[in-house]
C-alpha cells in the first residue's frame, strides 16, 4: 500500500517576514521561491496583494514554478459588505495567483470582539468569500485562525466555521495555532475529532513555535489524519516562529514513511536550502539546527568518535547524506585517537593508528587548549596545526611587526574612534611595510596585511569575515585574563571556516586567528588549482 501523501505548504514570504529583523526585497522573495520550488514545496505562500508594495512587486513578477503552485494571502471580506465589492478579494484575484488563502476567525471571542459582528455573519463572510473566489477559477483554502482556541471554548461554532468554508469551496481547511499554545496531545486529539467529520486529505496544519512544539504539533496533526502541513523555512516567523519545514520534511519521509512533493534527491538538496536563505538575510546559520545545521552530525567525544568509525548508525539517527549534510569530527581535550585520525583522514592526512605522531598531535591539542585555544569548532586551525606538525606548510608571508593606535577625536563636530594599524611583513622576500585606518583594530589590522599580500595573493580581494567572537576565560582575572578569539570567514567558493587565536592581548589574539584564516584560504587556492 502506497505511503499517504503529504502536501508541504511553505509561508516563508508572508509569516516569515513577520519575524524582527527581516525585510525582504522583491529579489530576495523571487529568488527563495524559485528555490521552494526546486526543493519540491508544493505551494508557495508569496505574500499579500496589497499589504505593501514589495509583495504587489512580487506578484506582479509573477515568477514561472514548475512544480509548485503559487499562492497569494488575504482575509475574509469584511462585515456587511458583498464579496464582489470587497477590495481585498478584488486585490487576491488581481494578483493572477492560481490559488488563494483566506484567513477567517473561528473562535467566537474573536468574532466578537476583534471583528465586532455576530457569528451567522462570519459563517457568512467566510463561505461567501471563499465562493467567490473558487467561482473565479481559483484553488482555495481556508486557514481557520485562532481554531484550537476556538474549539476549547467552542466547539460547535468551531466546526461550523470550517462547514462554512467547504461549502464555499475550500479545497483545504487548515487548522491554526495561532497564539501558539495548544500542546502536542491536544492537537492530536482536536484534529482527530474534526476528522471524524471532514475528511483528513482536506485538513491541514498550521503551528506556531511559541511552546517549542510547532515541529511536534505538526507531527501530532498529521498523525490524527491531517494531511496538508503549513510552515516556513528554518523556523521563521513571528513571535519565536512557525513550524520549520526544514525539519518536518525529513521527519515526515524517513521517520514516519509518508510521501511527499520531495524524492531522495530533493532532500538531499535541504542543507543547501536551508543555508541558502539565511544567505539572502545575511544570517549565520544555527549550528545546531537538526539534520541540516554544521553540529547536527558532529562527534566530540572519544568513545562516540571510534564507535562511529565502526559504523555511523552507532550515533546518527539517519545518513547525513540523505539530507545534504556531512559528518563532521571535533578535537578537543576530551579527544582521543580515533577522533583526530577521523579528522585528519577528512582532511586528506590519513595516517596509521599506531603511527606516533598521533600520539603526538593529540597532546599538542590538549597542552593548546590548556592556554586558551580550543579546536571544537576551529577545524581551520586544527588542520594548519596538523599540516605544520606533520608536512610542514608553505611560508606564505613572515609578520615582523605590527602597531595598532586607537585615537579618538572630534570630526566635523562629532566624536569618532578609530583604529590605526602599521605593519611591517615579508612575502617573497620582500619586506612591505603598510599602514591602513580602519573602525576598530582587527579591522584595521586585516586591512593592513591584505595590502601587503594582495599584489601576491590578489584571490584575497574575495576572502569575507562573517563572524567574529571573542570570549573571556577565568573570568576572575579580570581585564588580564586570556582572550579567546574566534574568526569565521568565507569566500566566492562558499567555502566557510573559523580560527582560533587567544592570548591575554585581544589583539594579539584577533591577531592568530585572522592570519590562520588567510593561510588557510592560501593553502587551499593552491591546492585546489593543483587538482584542476
Amino acid at each position: 500500500m502506497a505511503a499517504p501523501r503529504i502536501y508541504l505548504y511553505d509561508s516563508t514570504l508572508r509569516d516569515g517576514q513577520q519575524t524582527q529583523g527581516i525585510d525582504f526585497s522583491v529579489g530576495d522573495k523571487l529568488a527563495i521561491a524559485r528555490e521552494l520550488d526546486h526543493l519540491g514545496i508544493d505551494y508557495i505562500e508569496a505574500g499579500w496583494p496589497g499589504a505593501n508594495p514589495t509583495d504587489d512587486a512580487v506578484f506582479a513578477a509573477a515568477p514561472t514554478l514548475q512544480r509548485a503552485r503559487l499562492v497569494a494571502f488575504g482575509m475574509t471580506r469584511r462585515p456587511g459588505r458583498p464579496a464582489a465589492d470587497d477590495p481585498g478579494l478584488a486585490r487576491l484575484l488581481a494578483s493572477q495567483a492560481p490559488a488563494i488563502c483566506l484567513v477567517g476567525k473561528t473562535w467566537d471571542f474573536h468574532v466578537t470582539v476583534a471583528l465586532r459582528t455576530t457569528l451567522d455573519e462570519n459563517l457568512a463572510m467566510i463561505e461567501d468569500s471563499l465562493a467567490y473566489c473558487q467561482a473565479a477559477g481559483r484553488e482555495v483554502l481556508f486557514d481557520a485562525e485562532h481554531f484550537f482556541d476556538g474549539y476549547k471554548a467552542n466547539p460547535d461554532y468551531a466546526l461550523a466555521c470550517l462547514e462554512a468554508a467547504r461549502r464555499g469551496g475550500a479545497r483545504w481547511l487548515v487548522l491554526c495555532d495561532t497564539n501558539g499554545g495548544t500542546l502536542p496531545h491536544e492537537v492530536e486529539q482536536i484534529v482527530g475529532a474534526v476528522a471524524q467529520h471532514i475528511p483528513g486529505d482536506q485538513l491541514g496544519i498550521h503551528c506556531h513555535n511559541d511552546t517549542d512544539n510547532a515541529v511536534a504539533n505538526s507531527l501530532a496533526a498529521v498523525r490524527a489524519g491531517a494531511r496538508q502541513v503549513q510552515g516556513t523555512l528554518n523556523g521563521l516567523g513571528e513571535r519565536c516562529g512557525n513550524a520549520n519545514l526544514i525539519s518536518l520534511a525529513p521527519t515526515l519521509m524517513l521517520k514516519l514513511g509518508y510521501a511527499t512533493g520531495l524524492d531522495a534527491d530533493d532532500l538531499a538538496h535541504l542543507t543547501h536550502a536551508s543555508h541558502f536563505v539565511d544567505e539572502r538575510l545575511n544570517r549565520t546559520p544555527n549550528r545546531h539546527a537538526p539534520y541540516v545545521g554544521e553540529n547536527a552530525f558532529a562527534h566530540k567525544g572519544g568513545l562516540h568518535v571510534s564507535a562511529v568509525e565502526k559504523d555511523p548508525r552507532s550515533y546518527e539517527h539517519v545518513a547525513p547524506e540523505q539530507v545534504g549534510n556531512h559528518r563532521k569530527i571535533l578535537v578537543s581535550d576530551q579527544a582521543g585517537r580515533a577522533n583526530v585520525l577521523a579528522l585528519l583522514d577528512e582532511v586528506g592526512l590519513a595516517l596509521a593508528a599506531d603511527d606516533p605522531r598521533v600520539g603526538q598531535l593529540v597532546e599538542l591539542v590538549k597542552a593548546r587548549e590548556l592556554e586558551g585555544y580550543t579546536y571544537d569548532g576551529a577545524e581551520a586551525s586544527f588542520e594548519l596545526l596538523a599540516r605544520g606538525l606533520l608536512e610542514g606548510l608553505p611560508e606564505y608571508f613572515v609578520l615582523d611587526t605590527y602597531r595598532v593606535i586607537d585615537e579618538r577625536r572630534l570630526t566635523e563636530g562629532q566624536l569618532v574612534t578609530l583604529s590605526e594599524a602599521t605593519m611591517k611583513v615579508r612575502v617573497g622576500g620582500r619586506l612591505h611595510m603598510t599602514v591602513a585606518e580602519g573602525n576598530g583594530p582587527v579591522h584595521a589590522l586585516d586591512l593592513a596585511l591584505r595590502q601587503a599580500l594582495l599584489a601576491a595573493y590578489p584571490a584575497l580581494t574575495e576572502l569575507q569575515l562573517t563572524d567574529y567572537k571573542v570570549r573571556i576565560l577565568e573570568s576572575a582575572a579580570g581585564t588580564g585574563a586570556v582572550t579567546r578569539v574566534m574568526l569565521e570567514c568565507s569566500d566566492a567558493s562558499r567555502r566557510r571556516w573559523t580560527t582560533v587565536g587567544a592570548s591575554s592581548n585581544v589583539i594579539e589574539a584577533s591577531w592568530q586567528a585572522l592570519s590562520d584564516a588567510i593561510v588557510y584560504k592560501l593553502w587551499h587556492d593552491a591546492h585546489a588549482r593543483g587538482r584542476a
